[in-house]
């Protein structure tokens, strides 16, 4: 059974667009609403964090709903390129209103602007799980952590789209006259819309899905639930599994949203320093990903998960020793930020491939959606309660509230006892393939 990498690559296509367009979103809107609109930073963190909000409530729901979509294009292609067109035309209005009123300040093009960009948010939340669910439903099941593994890297291709669009476009500082986004937003969008024309022509979805559909999957018991409900056991580890994925990305994404004040008050470092450390981090999942998809397919995504949670756990811990010892450490932190990389992605891939073999394919869109569900949650409360530690009692207990919750979910993904899936072992000159 062998990956069919054209075929992820083409699918991978939807979340690099959607990758692209939240990196745009998360550099781009925040600037627009401090030097624009002159929000202060709780009112404009408040209005960035909306979309981790409501993404709890759209994406389960429309993750379900493309469940129970029937179409001549699939059950996902419509929510995708209706998405994306909506997206793309709500979008490039932001850049408009901005101009609108940086050269005539008024009240109605504020409430314009923030409706606008609410309906833009909405829209983004609709698609997102199917356009993920895409991929489980024409990937076998034994491949998804490979497949995975793919999609996570053409999201990083269209987060790295968008920031060499944006060197080129503005390669130097800005001086204090109102920046005009306009370009950068509608280069963001046709990298959007080819990407999704691409896809939408070289991917039949309902012929491929209806290839790769499997009558059961490899926890048996799964299929035996009456009315489509999910056995005890396996209700159990989906909520262990989930638990999991809240508790690492709380100590995650408390380091990543909090590192550059960290690095400022501890360290005595600007933001400088500070990006190049996420940036080696970022450069270790890359390099990661692929050989990563490997290794799941030879010992189980399990395992690798464990030794992933293990790794970061221990890369947590060195940090605030490193961090403290700063000046004569800067070779070891570097290579620790190496392997923080490394064992996100060994988590990052094998997460989502894991809460889908629980289900049955026809529920892989609603699956998707708890997968999502549990992350942003967690993206929600770690920013406000990781400040609210750093504040009362030290900025120095950032790398020990990450060790923490990154050890709580090394402790309940021991309790998931479902969801893992291995390739049958290969035999004779067989067991030489190592490109499946």
């Amino acid at each position: 059974m062998k990956l069919d990498h054209r075929q992820t690559i083409l699918v991978g296509l939807a979340f690099l667009s959607i990758s692209a367009f939240w990196q745009m979103y998360d550099n781009i809107v925040p600037l627009i609403l401090t030097n624009t609109f002159h929000m202060s930073e709780p009112v404009s963190g408040a209005i960035m964090a909306a979309d981790n909000i409501l993404a709890l409530f759209l994406l389960p729901f429309f993750g379900a709903l493309s469940d129970r979509t029937s179409t001549r294009i699939g059950r996902r292609m419509p929510f995708i390129l209706w998405g994306t067109a909506a997206a793309v035309v709500l979008m490039n209005a932001l850049p408009l209103l901005d101009n609108g009123y940086a050269a005539a300040p008024s009240s109605g093009k504020l409430l314009g602007f923030v409706a606008m960009l609410g309906l833009l948010l909405i829209t983004m939340g609709t698609y997102r799980s199917p356009a993920v669910a895409l991929m489980p439903d024409v990937t076998p099941k034994p491949l998804r952590s490979r497949g995975n593994a793919i999609i996570n890297l053409m999201g990083t291709v269209g987060g790295v789209l968008y920031l060499l669009t944006a060197a080129v476009l503005y390669p130097s500082e800005q001086g204090e006259g109102h920046v005009d986004y306009r370009p950068l937003f509608l280069v963001v969008s046709v990298i959007m819309v080819v990407s999704v024309t691409v896809l939408f022509l070289t991917i039949r979805e309902p012929e491929l899905a209806a290839k790769d559909r499997e009558p059961a999957g490899p926890d048996e018991e799964v299929e035996a639930g009456a009315g489509g409900a999910l056995p005890g056991p396996v209700r159990r580890s989906l909520l262990f599994l989930l638990l999991s994925i809240a508790l690492w990305f709380i100590a995650y994404n408390g380091v990543t949203t909090w590192f550059t004040t960290y690095v400022s008050a501890v360290m005595g470092e600007g933001l400088g320093k500070a990006s190049t450390f996420l940036l080696v981090a970022t450069g270790g999942a890359i390099v990661s990903y692929i050989p990563i998809g490997a290794v799941s397919a030879r010992i189980g995504r399990k395992r690798t998960i464990l030794a992933g949670v293990a790794l970061l756990t221990a890369c947590f811990s060195l940090g605030y020793a490193l961090t403290a010892a700063w000046a004569g450490a800067r070779v070891l932190l570097y290579i620790v930020f190496a392997l923080v990389g490394l064992a996100w992605a060994a988590i990052n891939v094998n997460s989502l491939p894991m809460v889908v073999e629980m289900c049955r394919d026809s529920d892989i869109g609603r699956f998707t959606g708890y997968y999502y569900t549990s992350s942003m949650a967690a993206q929600v409360v770690t920013p406000v309660l990781a400040g609210w530690l750093m504040r009362t009692v030290g900025y120095r207990v950032l790398f020990p509230y990450a060790a923490c919750f990154a050890a709580m979910s090394f402790l309940t993904m021991l309790l998931v006892r479902h969801g893992d899936s291995r390739g049958e072992a290969k035999r004779g000159l067989d067991a030489f393939d190592v490109d499946d």
